[in-house]
């Protein structure tokens, strides 16, 4: 009775485990998720995977402000994320970060497109509350989120007022 009772309680939990994955989330994105599943829709733009990195100084706009930040646009250096480069660009104005725009991130796989279909919206709302490169890492996504703080570090450098 015991085993019994043991087994169906591990197929349970098993079949939960696989479906849950199966749905792309982990235990530490689904809160993350639901808070910004309706969050504004982040301005991706799919670049070829032997386009050349945009220059690391494009600047627009350096007019400085009472902020934290000039107001400009900033891209971020090119970052390696293991299976791709991850590149940003990020908007400021008023002294705060208003947009974080991917330039390239890793989409050569069918597994990297589905995480990052998930983490770029949670990357890139996090870092326009965090109003910093300290974000969280998100869980599935480790490589993309290491490279996205890297490139964001890059750029937000040189926004610095």
């Amino acid at each position: 009775m015991k085993k019994t009772l043991f087994s169906l309680v591990f197929a349970a939990v098993f079949g939960l485990y696989a479906l849950f994955q199966h749905t792309g989330a982990s235990t530490s994105s689904v809160a993350i998720l639901a808070t910004h599943k309706t969050a504004s829709t982040v301005a991706v733009k799919k670049t070829a995977a032997k386009a050349a990195p945009i220059p690391a100084k494009t600047v627009q706009n350096p007019t400085a402000s009472a902020g934290l930040y000039k107001n400009g646009t900033f891209t971020g250096s090119v970052a390696d994320a293991y299976y791709g480069n991850v590149q940003v660009r990020v908007v400021t104005q008023n002294g705060k970060i208003t947009d974080v725009q991917f330039l390239d991130y890793p989409q050569g796989r069918g597994t990297s497109v589905r995480i990052n279909s998930y983490a770029t919206p949670i990357l890139r709302s996090e870092a326009i509350q965090a109003q910093s490169a300290q974000v969280d890492i998100v869980s599935g996504a480790s490589a993309t989120s290491g490279a996205f703080k890297q490139s964001l570090a890059s750029a937000l450098s040189q926004a610095r007022a």
